[in-house]
């Protein structure tokens, strides 16, 4: 076969030159029918076919190769053989050829066999029309520890502004949060929301695009207004968008290991570059606008606003336990001593947890996550402490209570003398009573008296409650003004006594 430089130069002689066909070809060394074809024919970029390729060895196994890879074409992806696994299988049935033989027809015969799910479409969202919503996972320095944190990533489908928030589970508790604190950032909510088939929000696959939701998701959607759908098992194009971010955001905001003080801190980092990068990188439809301009100018205006946040909690019965602790997520909580031993619905937020009996909140703590944890609420055992004030010394809800200062002198002072740990938890009711500052400055009081007792600060007390006189009144009609102030006289009863008919 010619090359292009060897073609130009024989039709440059031929064709501007005017030179004989004998002399052409005598010239570059060609036969006169390898000229004539490429002056007759005009073509000018030859290109070499092969009409038939010689087979010699793999020839009398192209059969049987066909055969298995049609077999395993009825397979899943990962049973499928690879083009070695088959190469060891014709060598078992008598093949003496090359591997490389076998990859090239295992690669020629798969090109001939794609089927058609492997093309895909590009998919076009009006503005408000829909969002994305996926996890992803990165392993950070949080609070000094290793941790390994999930991040959940929503993108809107036109503008394409993406969001990225951290939790530490990926439950549906923190599914409903990532989407309150999404449509809060969005300013607005969107018709539909496109998911993959998460367990904590699909509980059933049905047949083609039907699906079971989960409840509480369903509630969550139904408050909001938006309609959730869920993509074909395995057809990740059909969420394209949100799976790219999750790999574009490991790659921009996690490219090393990164240190955090918590998960708040984490928060604020992501929503930053997330704001930075659509402020900055173009639309990839419309060049001319970024990302965010275009979520300003088209989007924005389409969503559907709502003011009222849901309540998204996930509700467990459980039990109260003797010493009025709860169980939960692997960790205990305390409640209200009067509700020990009864049943109770745990609340589980994303960042709180909140224990209700009867319609009650009999306690709420901040979330806890890991495991073995106990938190303590030191008032939830007051009326423990009624019964049993000695508990005050050693009691595990009562270690390292962080009281106001003054309140912990005098518990050292009180707990000295005998019968000051019931004078301490009747002080500790007043704290109930009368508020936490009001006691403190009755107690500093009671400091610099030098006079530590529950009965001297309840005096004083008293008197910081003692209700003010009230200021004269003005305008009164005469018959009502006072004309002889009241004297405190007791020479008057003394006259009485003495036998005046009055005291005047």
């Amino acid at each position: 076969m010619l090359t292009v430089e060897t073609v130009l130069k024989v039709r440059l002689a031929a064709k501007r030159d005017g030179q004989s066909k004998r002399g052409i070809a005598r010239k570059y060394h060609l036969s006169r029918n390898t000229v004539r074809k490429y002056l007759r024919t005009g073509e000018v970029e030859p290109r070499y076919q092969r009409r038939q390729e010689v087979k010699p060895k793999l020839g009398p196994f192209l059969g049987e190769l066909e055969q298995l890879l049609a077999e395993d074409a009825k397979l899943s992806k990962a049973e499928r053989r690879s083009a070695l696994l088959l190469f060891e299988e014709l060598q078992r049935r008598g093949y003496q050829g090359a591997y490389d033989s076998v990859r090239r027809q295992v690669k020629a015969w798969k090109a001939g066999h794609r089927p058609v799910s492997d093309v895909f479409i590009s998919l076009y969202f009006e503005p408000g029309e829909a969002f994305q919503f996926d996890w992803g996972e990165k392993t950070l320095i949080l609070g000094g520890r290793t941790t390994k944190v999930s991040i959940a990533h929503v993108r809107l489908c036109h503008s394409r502004l993406p969001l990225c928030r951290a939790y530490l589970r990926e439950s549906l508790e923190m599914v409903m949060d990532a989407h309150r604190q999404a449509f809060d950032f969005f300013g607005g909510v969107y018709r539909r929301g496109i998911y993959d088939n998460m367990k904590t929000v699909v509980t059933k696959i049905l047949l083609g695009k039907e699906r079971t939701f989960n409840p509480r998701f369903l509630a969550l959607a139904a408050h909001y207004l938006f309609e959730p759908v869920a993509c074909t098992p395995a057809a990740g194009w059909e969420k394209g968008q949100v799976e790219n971010q999750v790999g574009l955001a490991r790659r921009r905001f996690f490219s090393h290991r990164r240190r955090f003080e918590d998960l708040a801190d984490v928060n604020e980092f992501l929503v930053s570059e997330c704001l930075g990068g659509a402020r900055t990188q173009p639309h990839p439809e419309e060049r001319a606008r970024t990302i965010w301009e275009v979520y300003q100018q088209q989007e924005r205006p389409q969503l559907i606003r709502m003011d009222l946040p849901f309540d998204g909690f996930v509700e467990r019965d459980v039990r109260v336990s003797t010493t009025s602790l709860v169980a939960f997520d692997r960790n205990h909580y305390s409640v209200d001593s009067a509700k020990a031993k009864r049943t109770a619905q745990v609340r589980a937020y994303a960042d709180r947890v909140v224990i209700v009996s009867d319609g009650e909140v009999i306690g709420e703590h901040r979330r806890q996550f890991g495991r073995d944890k106990t938190v303590y609420d030191p008032w939830h055992y007051l009326p423990v402490l009624e019964r049993k004030p000695g508990a005050l010394r050693n009691g595990a809800p009562f270690k390292g209570w962080d009281l106001p200062a003054p309140i912990q002198t005098v518990w050292k002072m009180l707990k000295e003398r005998p019968g000051g740990d019931r004078e301490f938890v009747d002080l500790l009711n007043a704290i109930k009573t009368h508020g936490c500052e009001a006691v403190e400055r009755a107690v500093r009081e009671a400091i610099a008296l030098g006079a530590i007792s529950f009965d001297v600060v309840f005096n004083l007390l008293s008197r910081q409650m003692e209700a003010p006189s009230p200021p004269p009144a003005e305008h009164l009609p005469e018959h009502l003004r006072i004309r002889r102030l009241p004297l405190a006289d007791c020479g008057r009863y003394d006259r009485l006594l003495e036998g005046g008919s009055h005291a005047s």
